[in-house]
């Protein structure tokens, strides 16, 4: 008995864990990811590598777009939304959001915002391209036809999101290797050579 009820609260608890992050409305109204992460013994000056490591490999859906000191880093990035029906998937549309990721001695602080949604539509040519250049913000609340697609959007924003936090903590935690450092010698140039 007793292991038949632990066995049903390790279910239990496990599938609470496993439930996404969901996104939170911040001050201004708009939804946001939000999370400060602390790591023991690691430096600033090491937390900046570990970012800038990230920053070149992502490079292809995440753009830097200004690092205003050594600390602070903003980037734009975009999220493809998938529309699936039986087998076959095709997407539906692009969430363009805002990146920044601010880092201190043992510990950073990283948040996702500003979230705009631009539908796709088929070209003559049968590729999806953006219908519009100007995204649609996911808080805002859309009308009793489209609720429930707008729904799904935006759980696959948020799924989305909590995938890229885990990517950009993922590589937070991982140690870059440090490049040697060669001491300069004094020359003179009495010396032979």
């Amino acid at each position: 008995m007793k292991t038949l009820t632990l066995a049903i609260l390790l279910f239990f608890s496990a599938a609470c864990f496993a439930q996404e992050r969901p996104l939170s409305n911040d001050d201004r109204g708009k939804l946001i990811y939000y999370e400060v992460v602390t790591v023991k013994d690691a430096s600033k000056d090491s937390l900046n590598a570990r970012a800038t490591v990230f920053f070149k490999k992502s490079s292809k859906s995440l753009k830097l777009k200004s690092r205003e000191s050594d600390s602070v880093f903003q980037a734009e990035g975009k999220l493809i939304i998938n529309k699936t029906a039986m087998v076959l998937s095709r997407p539906s549309g692009e969430v363009l959001y805002n990146f920044y990721a601010e880092i201190r001695d043992g510990k950073y602080r990283f948040w996702l915002t500003d979230f705009n949604f631009i539908p796709y539509q088929r070209d003559r040519y049968g590729n999806f391209v953006p219908s519009t250049t100007v995204g649609m913000p996911l808080e805002t609340r859309p009308g009793k036809l489209n609720a429930a697609e707008w729904a799904g959007y935006l759980k696959a924003t948020t799924s989305a999101a909590n995938v890229f936090a885990g990517r950009f903590k993922a590589a937070m935690m991982n140690k870059v290797a440090a490049p040697p450092v060669i001491k300069a010698e004094p020359v003179s140039p009495a010396k032979k050579w």
